[in-house]
C-alpha cells in the first residue's frame, strides 16, 4: 500500500496487512481513521486480531486513545439509554433505539469500536407532544430555535429538531417515521415499528427487528445528503450483512420485506456499494432479487460517480478533483428525494443566502 489509496479501508479488510506500513503510511491511516470516525473501531479490531505489537509506536497513542473512547461511549450510551427510558416512562412510550444506541443495546459486533455523537429514537407520531413534554422534564431542550428551523423540522421533516440536555450535553434525535411524509420514497414506517423487538435485559426498550435494522442504515445513509461519515455508515452495513447473513434465513426475507416497507431502492444502493467497496458476502441470488430496486439505466453511471467518491473517508488523499462536485450532486439529490420542489427552490434559496455557523473542525494532526 502507498500513501493516496485508502488505508483504512484495506487494513479494516485486512488487518494484517497494517504489519509492513511504513512511518508515512501510518501517519496516513490515522488522519484517514481520524476523518472517517474509525479510529475507535480499527483500535479494537487490531486489538481482537492480536497486532496492536505492530502499530508503530508513534501511531500506538492514537489507537489507545481511539480504543478507549470507544470503550467510554460504550458505558455513556448504556447510561443514556436508561435516562431516556425512564424518561418515557412517564408517558408511556417504549424506547425503540435507532443506528448506533441500537446496536450498543443489541449486542451486536458492528457496536464494537463505533463512534457517534447522539441517540437516535423513533415513536409513533401521535405521541410526540408527550414524548417532547417528558424529555423537556427531564432536562432536554431543541437546540434548533429559529422559527424557520422549527417549522422546517415539523412541517416536512420525519423528526422533530434535535434535543440536547442541559447538564451531560448528549443530543437526542426523536424520529416520528423513516423518511419525511413528503419524501419520494414512501417508507412503511408503521410496519416496521410493529415488527420492533425487545433489548435483551431492558425492559421497554427496543430495536428494529434485523432486516429492518439494515433497511433503515441503507436508507440513512443512501436517503440523507452529509457524507462526512459515509464511509462509517458504510462499514456498519458491512458489519450488519456479516453478521445477520450467517442465518440463512436472513437472506430469504431480505429483499422481499424492503419491497414491503417500500425500501427496495436503499437495499439495492446498500447491496451494491457495500459487495465492491467493502467485499460484503452477499449470496449472489440476492443481489439479482435486488436488482429491481435499482434507478433507471441512465442514472446508473452517474450515480456510481458519486457515491464511490462520496463513500469514502473525507481526507484529501481519498479525493480526486472529481469528488467535490460528487457530494454536491448528492446533497442536492437528497433534498430533491425529501421535499416538493417549490419547497425545494425555498429551502436551499435560504440556506444559500443565510448558512448556518460552520462547527470547528478537528485540526487533521495524527
Amino acid at each position: 500500500m502507498t500513501p493516496g489509496r485508502d488505508l483504512v479501508i484495506e487494513a479494516l479488510l485486512r488487518p494484517e496487512s497494517v504489519a509492513p506500513l511504513r512511518p508515512a503510511q501510518w501517519d496516513l491511516l490515522v488522519r484517514q481513521a481520524r476523518r472517517a470516525n474509525l479510529l475507535g473501531r480499527l483500535a479494537l479490531l487490531l486489538e481482537s486480531r492480536g497486532l496492536t505489537d505492530t502499530i508503530h509506536e508513534p501511531a500506538r497513542a492514537h489507537f489507545d486513545s481511539g480504543a478507549a473512547m470507544a470503550r467510554r461511549q460504550d458505558i455513556a450510551i448504556r447510561w443514556e439509554v436508561q435516562c431516556i427510558r425512564e424518561a418515557l416512562d412517564r408517558a408511556g412510550v417504549p424506547v425503540v433505539l435507532l443506528k448506533g444506541a441500537a446496536y450498543v443495546m443489541a449486542g451486536l459486533p458492528v457496536a464494537r469500536g463505533r463512534m457517534f455523537s447522539d441517540v437516535d429514537i423513533i415513536v409513533p407520531k401521535a405521541t410526540l407532544p408527550e414524548v417532547e413534554s417528558a424529555l423537556m422534564i427531564h432536562g432536554w431542550r431543541s437546540s434548533h430555535h429559529s422559527a424557520y428551523d422549527q417549522r422546517y423540522y415539523r412541517t416536512w421533516m420525519h423528526e422533530i429538531p434535535p434535543m440536547q440536555h442541559v447538564r451531560r450535553g448528549t443530543v437526542i434525535d426523536v424520529h416520528h417515521a423513516i423518511l419525511p411524509e413528503a419524501a419520494r420514497i414512501k417508507a412503511d414506517s408503521a410496519a416496521m415499528l410493529a415488527a420492533a423487538t425487545p433489548a435483551a435485559g431492558l425492559d421497554r426498550v427496543f430495536t428494529f427487528a434485523p432486516a429492518d435494522m439494515v433497511l433503515h442504515s441503507a436508507t440513512h445513509l443512501f436517503h440523507e445528503g452529509e457524507f462526512d461519515n459515509g464511509l462509517r455508515d458504510l462499514v456498519d452495513l458491512d458489519a450488519l450483512l456479516r453478521h445477520f447473513g450467517s442465518e440463512p434465513s436472513f437472506w430469504t426475507g431480505l429483499v422481499p420485506r424492503a419491497r414491503a416497507v417500500g425500501l427496495a431502492r436503499p437495499l439495492y444502493y446498500a447491496l451494491r456499494y457495500a459487495n465492491s467497496m467493502l467485499e460484503t458476502p452477499v449470496p449472489p441470488h440476492v443481489i439479482a432479487e435486488a436488482q429491481a430496486g435499482a434507478p433507471a439505466g441512465a442514472l446508473r453511471p452517474l450515480l456510481d460517480f458519486c457515491f464511490r467518491r462520496a463513500l469514502r473517508a473525507t481526507h484529501a488523499s481519498c479525493a480526486d478533483g472529481w469528488t467535490p462536485l460528487a457530494r454536491k450532486l448528492l446533497y442536492v439529490r437528497s433534498h430533491w428525494l425529501r421535499m416538493p420542489l417549490p419547497l425545494l427552490a425555498v429551502h436551499l434559496t435560504r440556506k444559500a443566502l443565510f448558512p448556518e455557523p460552520s462547527a470547528k473542525t478537528e485540526t487533521d494532526t495524527p
